[in-house]
This record gives C-alpha cells, sequence and structure tokens, in this order.
C-alpha cells in the first residue's frame, strides 16, 4: 500500500470506546503516513447514510481534554509522526462561543489521504463510504486534489475488546483551578483570553498537550511566552536547543493549523513572570505539574501589582517509557537533546585534498570540556589520534620549525637559561594583546598545520582508517579546512571553572578569564557536525562515544 506525507484521520467513535482502541488505530495510521498526522474528532458521525454528513460542534468537556492527552500520549511511540489534533469544531462552555466557520481551512500540509476508525459491517473498502468520507473531508480542510481514501480495521488483538474496557474512564490529566471534584462531562469553561509558556524546543507531544488544552479555553486570544536569553542558561545542553526564530516557526504554525480562529501573541518570555505577570486582560494560565508553582509566583506578582489572579489549568506530564538511566522519565526537550549527541547534525565536508583511505575528526571543546578523554576513548575504539597541543612542543623544541621564527619575533628574553622557550614568559607576552597574538599564531598555526598532514601520512601508513585531530583551537586556527568533521566536548562553563580549578589549581577568576578567551560553547557547536557530552558517569561518556563512533562506521562505509 503506498505511503503518504501528511494525512487526515477522522475519528467517529465515541470517546468512550475509542480510548481503549486509540493505540491500534494509530498504529495503523502511522503505517500509511510518515509525516504530519491531522486528527479530526467528530464522535458519533455515520459515514454509511445517504446523507452527506456535516461537521458539527464537540463540546469540550473534561472528558474531551483528557482524550487529547491520552492520544498525544499513544502518539508518541510513533517518533517519525507529526500527530495534530484539529481543534476547529471544539468548543469550551461559552455565552460567547463562536460559529463553526462555514469556509474551507487551510491546513500547513494539505493531507493526501484520509482515513477513518468508520467500518462497514463486511469489513471491506466500501466505495460509497469512502466517498462520504473524502466529500467531508473536503468540506472541512483544504486537501490535495488527488486525496485518497482508506477504512481502517486494526488489528484489536485477539478477540474483540471486552465490554468492560470500553467503560473504564480515562484518567484524569488535567486539573482546573478550581477545588471543586470535575466529572469526565463537565463542560470546560471557556475565557476571551489566556496565556501559556514554555521553552517549545523541538516542538513534542507533551507541548502539544499544553497548547491544546490552551488554545481550547481562549475564545479570542492566546499569548505565548517563548523562554529565550537568561531563561536558557540553566536548560541542559543549552548549545542544541533550536534558535528562538526557529522554535518560534515551528510553533506559529502548529497553533494556526489546530485552532486558525484564534488570535496568537507569540512573545519572548525573558523573565519568570512574563506577560502573564503584568497583562491585565489575561484570565487564565496553563501550566505543567513542574510550573505549577511558578503559575503561583505569578499570581502572587499580580496581586502585589493590584491585578485580578489568573485560573490556573495544570496538565499532567508524559511519561516517556523509553527514557534511559540518565534521562528524565517524562517527555522533554531535554531528553531530544541528549539523544542528540553522538549523533550526524550536518553533512560532513568533502576532502578530496585529503588521504582517500583516511577519514579525519577534528575533535574540540572549551578547556575542561574532557575533550582529551574522549580523544583516548576514540583511540580505543581504533581511531589514530593526533595531539595538536604535543605537536605545538615539537613546533617550539629547539630545533623545531617555530622555534627560530618565534625567538627572532619575540626576542631571546622569552627562552630559559637552557634555550628552551619559555611558555608562560611568551603567553604573558601574547595575553590580551591580539596584535602580537596574532603574530604568534600566523607564525605557529600553519607549522602545526604540517605537523598534523605529516601525521595523517603516519596513520595512512600504519592502515588506520579514522584519524582525530584533537584541538582546542581547532576552529580559531581554522583546521576545519583539513577535516571532514568536527566533533565538539560540551559542558556547562560552572562545571568547566570547576574542573580548571581542580586541575589546574587556578582560581575561579583565572578559569572564567581563561574560558573567556576561548570560543564560547554555543560558537563550537554552531560549526560542528558531531556533539558530545561529558556531563555525566563516565560510562555514559563511553556510551555516547561507542554510538558515535558505531555511526561514523555506518558513514564512512556509505562514502562512494
Amino acid at each position: 500500500m503506498a505511503v503518504f506525507r501528511s494525512g487526515l484521520l477522522v475519528l467517529t467513535t465515541p470517546l468512550a470506546s475509542l480510548a481503549p482502541r486509540l493505540a491500534p488505530i494509530l498504529t495503523s495510521a502511522a503505517r500509511l503516513v510518515n509525516h504530519t498526522l491531522y486528527v479530526h474528532l467528530q464522535p458519533g458521525m455515520s459515514l454509511g447514510g445517504p446523507a452527506q454528513p456535516q461537521s458539527s460542534l464537540v463540546q469540550a468537556t473534561f472528558e474531551v481534554l483528557d482524550f487529547i492527552t491520552h492520544l498525544y500520549a499513544g502518539a508518541d511511540v510513533h517518533r517519525h509522526l507529526d500527530v495534530r489534533v484539529l481543534l476547529t469544531n471544539i468548543g469550551a462552555k461559552s455565552a460567547f462561543l463562536p460559529p463553526l466557520p462555514s469556509s474551507v481551512q487551510n491546513l500547513a500540509h494539505p493531507p493526501e489521504v484520509v482515513l477513518t476508525d468508520f467500518q462497514t459491517l463486511d469489513g471491506s473498502q466500501y466505495n460509497p463510504v469512502k466517498q462520504q468520507l473524502e466529500r467531508y473531508a473536503t468540506s472541512c480542510y483544504s486537501c490535495c486534489p488527488q486525496l485518497a481514501s482508506v477504512l481502517l480495521y486494526p488489528d484489536y488483538g485477539p478477540g474483540e475488546l471486552s465490554v468492560e474496557s470500553l467503560d473504564v474512564p480515562l484518567p484524569s490529566t488535567i486539573r482546573p483551578a478550581s477545588p471543586v471534584a470535575r466529572s469526565p462531562k463537565q463542560p470546560v469553561r471557556g475565557y476571551h483570553r489566556g496565556a501559556v509558556g514554555g521553552t517549545f524546543d523541538r516542538l513534542h507531544n507533551a507541548h502539544k498537550v499544553l497548547l491544546s488544552v490552551a488554545c481550547i479555553l481562549a475564545q479570542e486570544q492566546l499569548v505565548v511566552g517563548v523562554a529565550d536569553k537568561d531563561l536558557l542558561k540553566s536548560k541542559l545542553l543549552p548549545e542544541l536547543l533550536q534558535p528562538y526564530t526557529e522554535r518560534v516557526e515551528h510553533l506559529s504554525e502548529f497553533l494556526v493549523d489546530i485552532k486558525p480562529s484564534l488570535t496568537f501573541d507569540i512573545t519572548p518570555l525573558l523573565d519568570p513572570y512574563g506577560p502573564a505577570g503584568s497583562n491585565p486582560s489575561l484570565e487564565f494560565l496553563v501550566v505543567s505539574e513542574e510550573t505549577y508553582r511558578g503559575g503561583m509566583a505569578v499570581n502572587r506578582f499580580r496581586l502585589e501589582n493590584g491585578l485580578e489572579e489568573l485560573a490556573l489549568y495544570q496538565i499532567q506530564l508524559l511519561k516517556d517509557p523509553n527514557h534511559t538511566d540518565n534521562e528524565e522519565d517524562k517527555v522533554s526537550s531535554s531528553t531530544f537533546r541528549q539523544r542528540m549527541l553522538g549523533k550526524l547534525l550536518r553533512p560532513p565536508y568533502k576532502r578530496p585534498e585529503l588521504p582517500t583511505q583516511l577519514y579525519v575528526i577534528g575533535l574540540t571543546g572549551i578547556s575542561g570540556s574532557g575533550k582529551s578523554s574522549v580523544a583516548q576513548r576514540l583511540k580505543g575504539l581504533g581511531a589514530f589520534v593526533i595531539d595538536s597541543d604535543h605537536l605545538g612542543h615539537r613546533a617550539y623544541a629547539p630545533g623545531g620549525p617555530a622555534y627560530q621564527p618565534v625567538v627572532e619575533a619575540f626576542g631571546a628574553d622569552i627562552l630559559h637559561k637552557d634555550g628552551i622557550i619559555n611558555r608562560k614568559v611568551l603567553g604573558s607576552r601574547v595575553f590580551g594583546n591580539k596584535k602580537q597574538l596574532k603574530i604568534l599564531t600566523d607564525i605557529v598555526w600553519p607549522i602545526i598545520a604540517k605537523l598534523a598532514r605529516e601525521e595523517m601520512n603516519q596513520a595512512v601508513a600504519e592502515g588506520k582508517h579514522v584519524c582525530v585531530i584533537d584541538a582546542a583551537l581547532l576552529l580559531e586556527a581554522g583546521w576545519q579546512n583539513m577535516v571532514h568533521e568536527v566533533w565538539t566536548v560540551v559542558i556547562p562553563e560552572t562545571e568547566a571553572i570547576r574542573r580548571i580549578v581542580e586541575r589546574d589549581g587556578l582560581s575561579e577568576a583565572a578559569a572564567q578569564s581563561r574560558l573567556q578567551s576561548q570560543m564560547s560553547g554555543q560558537q563550537l557547536v554552531d560549526q560542528s557536525h558531531v556533539v558530545l557530552s561529558t556531563l555525566w558517569e563516565p560510562h555514559v561518556t563511553q556510551c555516547q562515544v561507542e554510538k558515535a563512533w558505531a555511526l561514523l562506521q555506518k558513514r564512512i562505509s556509505q562514502t562512494p
């Protein structure tokens, strides 16, 4: 059967009966759609009658919110799918409820196929039903001209689902502001305007639950705060966060797709309160379990400034059943960033001028990042390692290729009594002096690059296929021009300072000064193909390196 890039799944089974059937339905849909799957809820609709069915309003109850949460949680196993539950026909209880749109809604990825859980008695792809389905889909949404249709008949396992399993209510996932016990059939209140905030890095299904609840509650405007600048510093692996503009672009597309009738105000979140703390027109705030205290702080801040409290809606975190020991047990962007470690982030450089039988990695990282320990792990896996510090010592040694030019440039007073260059004295001469530093690097860097190329020839002679150049100043020196891939080791600056103080006996201020004289971790990552981190226990680092090595071997084997 054909596989489609985008699809629309029309669910017609009543929600109480649909929930236990959802996993097989999503699995069936995931076999047919490989990118974007829109979901349209129309419980109780029949496609088997003579009349053309029309879209009708679905009352937003807590059962509906719980179902949407359940759907996104179930979809998380299909990581290749960007699932979007469309909310145009789902309305909260409100005196100012807008009418259903009379025009066709445009979607960012027009569906190429429409799917449904509606079943015929004989279990066939009955054409009249499929035609009804196609007409219904095109009356609601912009679809591809050659729209295909499929009636899903999922495998529900041995036998039919028991009647008992169909009567079990979904677990409660949304806690409203009111302490009054909520029931599944209780209508959700609608508000004119509300807010929601987050980092929204690599928009995932837990984000989508948060945003969907906020979109259902809001009838006119939703303010969305997106964390930026100082609020990102405490994030895990901040170097791998998507840029603000990219996060906003994905967020905006998702929001306009699921509820185009709303006005969205997407704004940078630069402090813990954001617009929710100061906007008098807002009425509610959607938070997660872990940001609930932040929501309470926002309300205290509002009261201190003469504003009314916001109604808080707390969303339960989605659990990630596939998390590993050093990952969070919830669906989170932090875990996604961790899983990026060791993977190729951008295409390798083509380097026809390098020895054809050798693949060269440039390994770099800020001081204290653990770069050299990663180099040794790669050596243990079979790589030929070139230590640029060692090459530097060779270059500076008496009789070395950099010795005479450096002495002529900086004078004999940089020498020890035995004629060896005193690198501490030389370092103090160039530190903080860009002109003097450039004189030195113009001499030394090309010489070290030449020595590295000689080492590459030695690697070939020894029959090695992978060569790693371990160099803290790889990018500053322009040595990325002689590697296929740049690999960067990252750690938080606070951890780097702690390690430098412990390892080199420097003060914190001196360690900080050293880091400030180098490219930042973010600058390095922006030019890197693979990122690793030594932030966790040694066995975690080893697993990362082995993963990166295995993926590298696969890339090399596929290189023509």
